[in-house]
C-alpha cells in the first residue's frame, strides 16, 4: 500500500442520518465527537447537517447553517481542517465565506451560478457522482456492467465545466459515489471500487472513497450499520490498495491502525 490516504472523519449533525442521526445535534456533543475523531487519527472532519439518505426529511438552509456554524468556528479556531458536506447552494456559499478547507457536494456542484465563487475561493472541491444526478430520494437500479461508463462520462463533463469556469484543476477531488449513490445493485459499488485505478488514470485527480457502513457492505455481511465496522474496514483497505487518496470514514482510528500494520507488513513504512 504505497498510498498514504488522507482520513476524513464523518461528523453528522443531523436528525436522521442512517447510522448516527440525532447523536450530535447539540454543539457540545458534536465538538466532543469531533475531538475524538481527530485524536483517533482523522486528518480533517467532514461535517454534514442535512442527511442524504432516501428517507431523510428536507432541512432548510438556515437550519443547516445554524447546526454547522458553532462547530465550524470552534474547529477552525483550533486549527482543525474542515470539510462541509452539503448540496444546498446557500450553505455552500456560507461555507466558502467561512473559508473552510473543503466543500463536499454529493450532487457534484451542478449550480453553474456558483462557479465564479468556487473559482475565487481557495477551498478544495470534492465533486461526487451519483446515478440520481443529485440529492434525490429515487432508488435506481444500475448494473455493474454500465456503472463505470456512467461515472466516467459524468466526470468528463463536470470537471470540464468547472475548469472552464476558472476552477483550478489542482483543487478538484473526485468521488465516484458508493452504495445507493451508485444504485440499488451492490455489485455496482464493487465494480467501481475495483476501477479506482481507471479513475485516477482518466482524470489525474485524487480519488475520495466513502464506503463506511454503506448498505452494499451490510447486504453482503448481514450486519446493521452499528455492526458494519469490520466490513467497512475491509472495503477501506481495499480502496487504499487500489489507490484511493482520501477515505471518508466513521472510524478513523481503526483505519489508521490497520494502515500502520499493513504498511509495516508490506514494507512500505518502518516498524515501531
Amino acid at each position: 500500500m504505497s498510498v498514504v490516504p488522507t482520513l476524513f472523519g464523518i461528523l453528522n449533525i443531523t436528525e436522521d442520518s442512517f447510522s448516527d442521526g440525532r447523536r450530535f445535534l447539540v454543539p457540545e456533543a458534536a465538538l466532543a465527537h469531533a475531538r475524538a475523531l481527530s485524536e483517533a487519527g482523522a486528518d480533517a472532519l467532514d461535517l454534514g447537517a442535512a442527511s442524504s439518505n432516501p428517507e431523510a426529511m428536507p432541512v432548510a438552509p438556515d437550519i443547516e447553517i445554524g447546526r454547522l456554524a458553532p462547530v465550524v468556528r470552534a474547529l477552525k479556531a483550533a486549527g482543525t481542517p474542515v470539510s462541509i458536506d452539503s448540496f444546498s447552494l446557500p450553505v455552500q456559499r456560507w461555507a466558502l465565506r467561512e473559508q473552510v478547507e473543503f466543500v463536499n457536494d454529493i450532487a457534484g456542484f451542478p449550480h453553474a451560478e456558483l462557479y465564479p465563487e468556487l473559482a475565487a475561493s481557495n477551498a478544495r472541491l470534492i465533486v461526487m457522482h451519483s446515478v440520481q444526478g443529485g440529492p434525490s430520494a429515487l432508488r435506481l437500479a444500475v448494473s455493474a456492467d454500465e456503472i463505470l461508463d456512467r461515472v466516467l462520462r459524468f466526470f468528463d463533463a463536470r470537471l470540464a465545466a468547472l475548469e472552464k469556469a476558472g476552477v483550478v484543476r489542482d483543487r478538484l477531488i473526485v468521488d465516484p459515489g458508493m452504495g445507493f449513490f451508485l444504485g440499488t445493485v451492490p455489485e455496482a459499488s464493487y465494480a467501481v471500487l475495483r476501477a479506482i485505478p481507471v479513475l485516477k488514470s482518466a482524470f489525474g485527480r485524487p480519488v475520495l472513497v466513502s464506503v463506511s457502513r454503506k448498505f452494499f457492505l451490510r447486504v453482503l455481511t448481514g450486519r446493521t450499520p452499528g455492526e458494519a465496522g469490520a466490513a467497512s474496514l475491509a472495503a477501506e483497505l481495499f480502496a487504499v490498495r487500489m489507490g484511493a487518496d482520501f477515505i471518508r470514514t466513521h472510524d478513523p482510528g481503526g483505519l489508521k491502525d490497520a494502515l500502520t500494520v499493513t504498511g509495516v507488513l508490506d514494507g512500505t513504512s518502518p516498524g515501531a
